[in-house]
Parts: C-alpha cells; sequence; structure tokens
C-alpha cells in the first residue's frame, strides 16, 4: 500500500483526491494524511489552510502504527512546522520516500513558506527522490540554474536523487526531464499538447511511489511514472473553466 501526505484538493484535480485515484489506477491501496485544506478549481488556488503540526503527526502516528505502508509519497507542506512534523514522523521509516516539493500552485498561489523551503533544504538527505519542476528547484537552491545544471546542484544540496521534470520546458516538440543520482540522465518524449494539465506533478510522483512499493528500482520506477503522465495526458479531461484534469483510469503495467 502506498501512503500519500499533501494537501486537499476539492476539485479532485490534484492534491490528495488525485493521489488516491492514481494509487487505486495501479491496483493498490492508498491511506492518505492531508496537511491542508485549499479552496480551488480549475482556475485556481483562491485560499489554503494548513493544519496544526501536533494533528498531522497525530494522523501520521495513526496509519504507520497500523498499516502496512511500502512507500510514501510526500506533496504540499504548507510550513516549516508542518514539514519538520512530517520528517520527525518519517524518520524511522524503512520505506521508499517521493517527495514532490510543491512551493506554488500553476496559478501562482505560495503553496510552502520561507521556513518550510529551509526544513526541506536541510532535512531531506537519504529520501529515494525528490520530483521539482525548474521553479522548484529554483527556489529551492536559492539562484537560477538552467535544467541539466539545476538537477546536479540540487542533488549535491539535499544529499538525494532528484528527477527535475521539464514539462515548463521552452521546447514545443520535446519535453526533457533529467534524473541525478548516482549519475545524471536525460530521459526525453515528445512533448503532448493539452491545455488540460492541472495535477501532473502529483500524478507523476504518485505513479513512482507505487513503482518503489512494488519493488522497481529508482529509474525503471522513474520511466513508469513517466508512462502514466503521458498516458493521463492523452486522457486529460475537459472539465471546468480553466486547466482541466489528467486522467489515469488504469496505469500501464509496471516493468522491473
Amino acid at each position: 500500500m502506498v501512503l500519500t501526505i499533501a494537501g486537499s484538493d476539492p476539485s479532485a484535480g490534484a492534491g490528495l483526491q488525485a493521489d488516491l485515484r492514481t494509487v487505486a489506477a495501479h491496483g493498490l491501496y492508498g491511506a492518505a494524511v492531508p496537511t491542508a485544506l485549499t479552496v480551488q478549481n480549475t482556475r485556481g488556488v483562491r485560499s489554503t489552510f494548513v493544519l496544526d503540526a501536533g494533528f498531522v503527526t497525530a494522523q501520521l502516528v495513526a496509519v504507520l502504527q497500523d498499516l502496512p505502508v511500502a512507500s510514501v509519497k510526500i506533496g504540499m507542506l504548507g510550513t516549516g512546522a508542518v514539514a519538520a512534523a512530517v520528517l520527525d514522523a518519517l524518520e524511522a521509516v524503512t520505506v521508499p520516500i517521493v517527495l514532490d516539493p510543491v512551493v506554488c500552485s500553476s496559478s501562482g498561489a505560495s503553496l510552502l513558506d520561507g521556513p518550510g523551503v529551509a526544513v526541506l533544504r536541510a532535512r531531506v538527505a537519504g529520501i529515494a527522490l525528490i520530483t521539482p519542476n525548474l521553479d522548484e528547484a529554483r527556489a529551492l537552491l536559492g539562484e537560477r540554474l538552467q535544467e541539466r545544471a539545476a538537477a546536479v546542484a540540487l542533488r549535491d544540496l539535499l544529499g538525494c536523487p532528484v528527477l527535475l521534470t521539464g514539462g515548463h520546458g521552452a521546447d514545443p516538440a520535446v519535453c526533457v526531464d533529467w534524473l541525478a543520482g548516482d549519475v545524471v540522465t536525460s530521459l526525453s518524449a515528445p512533448r503532448i499538447h493539452t491545455s488540460n494539465d492541472h495535477g501532473t506533478g502529483c500524478l507523476l510522483s504518485t505513479s513512482i511511489a507505487c513503482a518503489l512499493a512494488e519493488g522497481c528500482d529508482l529509474l525503471a520506477a522513474v520511466q513508469h511514472g513517466r508512462r502514466c503522465v503521458a498516458k493521463a495526458l492523452q486522457g486529460s479531461l475537459e472539465l471546468g473553466g480553466g486547466r482541466g484534469p489528467v486522467f489515469l483510469l488504469r496505469a500501464p503495467a509496471i516493468s522491473r
């Protein structure tokens, strides 16, 4: 089973709701610990309410003491207090952890405060993978590097593998992700043109967590996650008046 720790999206395009849908598409059981509530829809995030850090800890303790968690996905944390509480609770966890460092929404709303960014910089060594886009990588680094250099610099700063996603890249034909682990690997695919791409980062990180839960090594899990994103973009939904959600009804088979 896969545990997701993230914010709630009432429109279900991203966050906990999208994570649980992705886990179900893999035929796995998903548990969910909310860190924050948001007011949002396909048009953007209107406001956020971050839960008390102690309440987040209590939820995590309840789940981890009782359920056979095989991997963890972390999404929106909101504040430094919640980020520290989550990482404290996961300190003794030995299963793979995938962190999607949600710093701001695609509509520009802030989803992680300055102390939260500082906690991530200091405390994620040993996590299986962090999956920032370029803007998130630059926010964590505090400097504006290009994709490959940013992936390498972030790996060295954080002490864990980094998958820097290329969905926001300038090339109209190709999307290039950079995986910086023991070696640096570029992973490219034809760009899928759709305006309905809400929740792409959530789906990628959760799909990777699902593959890790099933015993994949890191590269195979990343490749699986990218296949899931491609399929979900092709199946994206024209919902609402803004950017509709990606949609993965059934995940591709996991190749170990």
